[in-house]
């Protein structure tokens, strides 16, 4: 079964062709990072105008790299929700016009759980299950324990800013350009984290009954902000003058302080569910040290990590044929009224 896969989510315009939920045909990504750079972050209307540019030629050339037409292809799986709801709504039309005109069963496809299921494009194979999956991108931290491919339960998330925001906030308060992440990976090569110590958060640190598996990433941004410009630093004031620590230990610190409490939380959720595997996706996965880190830790517990190429982390279309492909082949469908929803559907625990 070759599965079309469109995501318009956010600030990427992405289709892909995937054979049976394991072999990636072909994957185009047109960034929209230039457009919304001056603006220091994602400016939906700018992005929306952008798929609407973007989608039929994204897909045409899919189509190209793979070396097949819309005759070829058995399903359609476009990407409804979580994201900015007018930028879904590109992406959800050209699927179902596609699905209409060539006759194609259609399915939506939840965002978050299409990067848990990129790691079945993983080098190696996909992962065994049970098993537990973090997803961290700019918008999302979530820990979900998964008992199959379509069986997944959401059993911790962020309780403010997401890592991948928090990347972002605390690179514009150093003067570090859009998007934070891989500015703030950059300039962490040449630093010194242990010249730039920052707490590492955990919600339920001295909570009753404290296991919690919740993320908090506000107040470590908090922290650079009076670190590294004093404690009446505020933050529109602070890119006006000079750090108090090099850029690149404040970046170097800060890194390791989000990748610590990302690696040591997925740790603990392991060993609290009895899993074997773990499962990284999201953007933020793409971050050399969260990376070799969830590797290492992981191989010391005797734990097999499973992550996806780096261009499988970021927003892509090939994920989100994955995840439609588990849906096609247990004969769900839905119908030409698709909606699309800007929240997650499982916003809160089951």
């Amino acid at each position: 079964m070759i599965v079309l896969g469109i995501d318009s989510s956010c600030d990427e315009t992405a289709a892909a062709l995937v054979r049976d939920g394991v072999a990636c045909l072909s994957s185009v990504v047109a960034s929209q990072v230039e457009l919304h750079r001056r603006f220091g972050g994602v400016v939906p209307e700018i992005a929306c105008r952008a798929h609407v540019e973007n989608c039929p030629w994204v897909v045409a050339e899919a189509l190209r790299r793979a070396d097949l037409t819309l005759a070829d292809v058995d399903g359609v799986a476009v990407t409804n929700r979580p994201g900015l709801v007018n930028a879904l709504l590109v992406g959800v039309t050209v699927a179902k016009a596609v699905a209409l005109a060539r006759d194609l069963p259609l399915v939506g496809v939840d965002h978050i759980v299409a990067h848990i299921h990129a790691s079945f494009l993983a080098a190696g194979g996909g992962p065994r299950f049970p098993c537990v999956a973090l997803v961290v991108s700019g918008g999302h931290t979530s820990l979900y324990v998964l008992r199959s491919a379509t069986d997944h339960e959401l059993i911790g998330a962020t309780l403010d800013d997401a890592a991948g925001e928090a990347f972002d906030k605390v690179a514009r308060l150093i003067g570090l350009a859009y998007p934070g992440g891989p500015s703030i990976e950059a300039a962490a090569v040449g630093g010194d984290a242990a010249a730039f110590p920052l707490p590492r958060t955990s919600p339920g640190r001295g909570a009753p009954g404290g296991n919690t598996l919740d993320f908090s990433f506000s107040g470590l941004k908090t922290a650079v902000l009076y670190r590294a410009f004093g404690q009446d630093a505020r933050p529109r004031q602070a890119v006006l003058r000079d750090p108090l620590a090099p850029v690149a230990d404040i970046a170097a610190g800060f890194q390791e302080a989000v990748v610590d409490v990302l690696v040591r939380t997925t740790l603990r959720a392991a060993k609290q569910h009895g899993v074997r595997e773990i499962v990284l996706g999201g953007g933020v996965a793409a971050n050399t040290r969260l990376r070799e880190s969830m590797r290492r830790a992981g191989g010391r517990r005797g734990l097999r990590v499973v992550i996806p190429p780096r261009e499988l982390c970021t927003d892509n279309a090939a994920m989100v044929a994955v995840s439609g492909w588990f849906r096609l082949r247990d004969g769900e469908r839905d119908g030409l009224d698709l909606d699309c929803h800007p929240r997650p559907v499982r916003a809160s625990r089951d």
